[in-house]
């Protein structure tokens, strides 16, 4: 056998002895004894587990790491290890918490905004797959229930088209005042009158001329849509008959009705319109109602006058509701309020004698409570649409001003 050098046996015994003090410190600090080495001899990696206290909490996270290399030479010497010092990581339990809760929060919010949105998603896609399917079936019947009631679609469009060419004919004429064309006016007035008897004429045998004074068309017993063709007819030829009046008015000169004048028939003309489209069509959807029941008898025959009933109940509530605005428009109308004071010499001499609206001199200047100096015409034209001065937005009037301009509502007032 041979021997080793003493020096070498001297080295190889302090590191067995270093070794062996490392590993009996981490054995003690960690408060368990576990074995070290492997089937060889070697030391091997040891990670010791901390006891948590009875209440589960844990005040310090520690993990020790025994890191151990082996000597370049010691495969060719005497194999010994050098024992390298343990590693600590010490999480603080405070931050360690506060940290996991707030992305456990920010986490568990995300994923509930993506199902959200995922089941967003997927109805859309539900209903974009049912549609897909549907159309075919949805075309074949749209196409049948246009063919059916082709008449009246017809019908229904041209008379939209009508109203609205003539509505914005009317406003155009009253804002140009003087320059109003005469012939566009008295064409209008004509071509209104001649749609409204063009289409009585038409549907005679029906005599939805009726509705208008109050009475039922000869219809026989009305069906749902055939209580909406009739009201909605009436509506339409209301709203003509008072846009002819309109036009009426446009015609006469403004040497006998002032345009200031014309602006409180216009807003007057307007309000007894939509009162009377309120009221007429009450009888055609009260006889509807009580029609439901006529053809049996019993407890369908009563729910009949029961719904007849309520409509009337709430139909006197709408009536008694527009009334308050109906009769400050009336008041207007008989007192026509003025704007201001007839404007001085000098008050017009301090203005440039030039209008601000129409940049022209003043005619029939008008003083406002703001000592701002317009003509009595421009301003009236300006208070058909505003309350307020034109220059410092001082409020000047609180009256309703609306329709002023010989605009008619598109509303239709079909209940």
């Amino acid at each position: 056998m041979k021997l080793r050098p003493s020096s070498e046996r001297k080295c190889s015994s302090e590191a067995c002895n270093i070794e062996d003090k490392g590993t009996l410190a981490m054995q003690t600090s960690s408060g368990h004894t576990h074995p070290t080495g492997n089937g060889n001899g070697l030391p091997s990696l040891s990670l010791p587990a901390n006891r948590l206290p009875a209440d589960g909490s844990s005040n310090s996270r520690d993990v020790a790491i025994n890191v151990h290399s082996l000597n370049s030479e010691s495969d060719t010497r005497s194999g010994s290890r050098h024992a390298r010092p343990t590693i600590r990581l010490q999480n603080r339990p405070g931050h360690t918490h506060s940290n996991t809760n707030g992305a456990g929060g920010q986490d568990e919010s995300n994923n509930t905004d993506a199902r959200e949105h995922s089941n967003s998603i997927s109805e859309v896609l539900h209903v974009y797959k049912w549609l897909d399917k549907s159309f075919p079936y949805i075309l074949i019947f749209s196409a049948k229930l246009i063919v059916q009631h082709l008449t009246g679609i017809t019908v229904g469009i041209g008379l939209l088209t009508t109203f609205l060419y003539a509505n914005k004919s009317i406003v155009n004429q009253v804002f140009l005042k003087d320059k109003s064309s005469k012939l566009q006016c008295f064409w209008l007035l004509v071509f209104l009158t001649g749609c409204s008897l063009l289409l009585y004429y038409t549907f005679s045998s029906q005599a939805l001329y009726y509705s208008l004074i109050f009475m039922n068309p000869s219809l026989g017993p009305l069906q749902f849509w055939d209580a909406l063709w009739v009201v909605g007819i009436t509506d339409f030829i209301v709203k003509f008959f008072f846009m002819g009046l309109k036009c009426f008015i446009l015609l006469v000169p403004s040497v006998m009705m002032s345009h200031k004048c014309k602006g409180f028939w216009y807003m007057c003309m307007e309000e007894i319109s939509q009162y009377y489209c309120t009221l007429v069509s009450t009888p055609v959807w009260f006889r509807y109602l009580i029609d439901y029941g006529a053809q049996t008898s019993g407890a369908e025959w009563h729910f009949g006058i029961l719904l007849a009933l309520l409509y009337l109940i709430i139909k006197l509530f709408v009536v008694f509701g527009q009334w308050k605005t109906s009769a400050d428009v009336l008041q207007q109308f008989f007192n026509q309020p003025n704007y201001g004071v007839a404007a001085t010499k000098r008050q017009c001499s301090e203005a440039e004698d030039i209008c601000a609206i129409c940049q022209a001199e003043f005619t029939k200047p008008i003083a406002l409570i703001c000592h701002h100096i317009f003509c009595e015409e421009c301003i009236s034209l300006w208070f058909n649409r505003e309350k307020t001065c034109p220059l410092c937005r001082t409020v000047i009037s609180n009256h309703n001003h609306k329709w002023k301009d010989g605009a008619t509502s598109l509303q239709l007032r079909l209940f």
